[in-house]
C-alpha cells in the first residue's frame, strides 16, 4: 500500500509540474479577464516609509502583486518580478508587491535573502487583500492604463518570461 501511495504522489507532483511556469520553454502571457472591472484604489504604507496611491499610478500598466514572506511560490516568483522590475522601470510599467499582513522589520529581514527594488506597499490590516477576488498567495493583477484591472493571475510565475514582459509592454498608452 506504501509503494501505490508514494507511487501516486510521485505521479501527482509529475503532472502538477508539466505545467509549472519555470518548466515552460514557450512564451508565456496572461490570458484577459473575461470581464474586466475598475481598480480599487488605496493608500498604503511602504516598507520604505513613503505612501503609495494606486491613483498616482493611472497611465500606466501596474501590476500588483500579493504576497507574504512565509509563502513559499511569492519567495519562488521574488527574483523574476525584480529582474522584470529592471527591465521596464521608467517605461510605463509599474510594480507594486503589496505585503499581506506583516512589518517593516519582516519584510526587511526577508529582503536580506530576495533583494528587491520596486515598491513594497504593506496591507497589515488586510483591507486592499478584501477589495480584490484573491484566491490565495501569491496572486497578480494587470491594471490598464485607464484603471481597469484586465488581467489575473494565481500563483506564481516567471515575471521575466519574454512573453510576459511583451504583453506588459503592448499594454502602455
Amino acid at each position: 500500500m506504501r509503494l501505490v501511495s508514494r507511487n501516486f504522489f510521485l505521479g501527482l507532483l509529475l503532472l502538477l509540474s508539466l505545467d509549472s511556469p519555470a518548466l515552460a520553454t514557450d512564451k508565456q502571457t496572461l490570458p484577459t479577464l473575461a470581464t474586466p472591472f475598475a481598480a480599487v484604489d488605496f493608500e498604503l504604507d511602504g516598507e520604505d516609509g513613503r505612501t503609495y496611491r494606486l491613483s498616482d499610478y493611472r497611465g500606466q500598466v501596474v501590476l500588483i502583486n500579493f504576497w507574504a514572506t512565509w509563502c513559499p511560490p511569492c519567495r519562488y516568483e521574488m527574483p523574476s518580478l525584480e529582474r522584470l522590475w529592471q527591465q521596464v522601470k521608467g517605461k510605463g510599467v509599474v510594480i507594486l508587491a503589496i505585503n499581506v499582513g506583516e512589518d517593516e522589520d519582516t519584510i526587511f529581514e526577508f529582503m536580506g535573502q530576495y533583494p528587491m527594488t520596486f515598491p513594497l506597499p504593506m496591507d497589515q490590516d488586510g483591507k486592499v487583500i478584501k477589495a480584490y477576488p484573491v484566491m490565495g498567495l501569491p496572486t497578480s493583477y494587470i491594471i490598464s492604463p485607464q484603471g481597469q484591472v484586465t488581467h489575473r493571475a494565481v500563483g506564481s510565475r516567471e515575471w521575466d518570461d519574454a512573453g510576459l514582459i511583451e504583453q506588459l509592454m503592448s499594454m502602455r498608452k
